[in-house]
């Protein structure tokens, strides 16, 4: 599937900057091949609209604010948070005069730290996450890099019990013990849930970040995945320790996505520092970087005839049948440059004995 390809995926929100990147001005960012220029209005809340001018098409982003307004850098006219020309030095000096000029504005919102965008007019809210507002929470700001890799393999990953015992076998899989635990799916409108119990090593940083003594221990996880590109994975541990992530996959284009990542902890600062918790979890996130940026970026949503499958790959099959019928809902159908093959992939689950 080409994401900049099919029109519903502007319908969602996706995290695209921390808001704290927005206090020295408008910054630039690129949502589904979609050039948008960020800032924050006079009430402390941001603006997106498109990173062109509609007088000569310069950048806004190379522009500055004043008042609330993003004033383009090239002649100054200057805009408000619905795209409109409200001001045009040249004719009018320094009195506001609304004109019928303007250029595409976005749907844009704060929320948990960061900027959220939906380029048209979005068909579920922006995810509630409970621990957010649930007393005992720390929020651990973690991870905003550009990856090489689409979101929809990231999101498979996240929900990938087979891949552990090999991607992370330098952290807490084990080769020797490749089985994957089980796992239970629950449909929501927007995604599903999915509840799992694993086997993991604890090497000496995990014993250290989990306060932990024992060799192994049995994870026991609920993951959300929300349509489109994000989950969140609440882990509990026998200490007490409840470690909830989420990750985003917000797709830059095609090929690219920006990652954002942050956590919730039930613990304190004294009993775990943040960066220890950071460190250990950025071990994890590059093991699957170094591999997912090695994957096609063309996630073919039908795989049989394309790519093989087996049992444990059921949550990214499921994901991607979900994404199938949303398409299939609005009258699209997947955009991909893949060719089926006849005989060559075995369009078949491998079943466990």
């Amino acid at each position: 599937m080409l994401v900049t390809k099919q029109p519903i995926l502007r319908r969602f929100w996706y995290p695209v900057m921390p808001i704290v990147h927005l206090a020295g001005g408008p910054k630039p960012f690129r949502l589904l091949g979609n050039d948008i220029v960020l800032w924050l209005t006079s009430d402390g809340t941001p603006a997106a609209i498109s990173d062109r001018c509609c007088h000569r098409t310069a950048k806004l982003s190379r522009g500055y604010c004043e008042g609330g307004r993003i004033v383009c850098g090239y002649h100054g006219w200057q805009y408000d948070r619905n795209g409109m020309v409200i001001r045009v030095p040249q004719a009018a000096g320094t009195r506001d005069h609304r004109t019928a000029m303007r250029t595409p504005a976005y749907n844009a919102a704060e929320r948990y730290g960061y900027v959220w965008v939906a380029l048209d007019d979005p068909l579920t809210a922006i995810p509630e996450f409970e621990e957010a507002v649930t007393p005992g929470f720390r929020k651990i700001d973690q991870f905003y890099d550009v990856w090489d890799c689409a979101g929809l393999r990231l999101m498979e990953n996240s929900f990938d019990m087979a891949h552990i015992a090999f991607v992370h076998r330098a952290t807490f899989g084990d080769s020797e013990s490749p089985k994957p635990g089980s796992f239970r799916i629950t449909r929501t409108d927007d995604g599903f849930i999915m509840d799992s119990e694993n086997v993991v090593v604890n090497r000496d940083l995990q014993k250290e970040i989990l306060g932990m003594t024992e060799d192994t221990t049995t994870r026991i996880a609920k993951a959300q995945w929300y349509m489109p590109f994000i989950r969140k994975t609440r882990i509990s541990y026998p200490t007490g320790l409840i470690h909830s992530i989420v990750t985003a996959a917000t797709p830059i284009d095609d090929k690219v996505s920006q990652i954002v990542q942050f956590c919730f902890r039930n613990d304190s600062e004294s009993d775990t520092s943040t960066a220890d918790v950071i460190r250990f979890d950025s071990a994890i996130v590059e093991e699957d970087r170094y591999i997912l940026e090695s994957t096609d970026h063309d996630v073919p949503l039908e795989p049989r005839g394309i790519e093989a499958s087996m049992a444990s790959d059921k949550p990214g099959l499921i994901i991607r049948e979900m994404l199938g019928e949303l398409l299939a809902k609005h009258g699209e159908v997947e955009a991909t440059g893949h060719r089926r093959k006849d005989g060559n992939v075995s369009p078949l689950i491998f079943h466990e004995s």
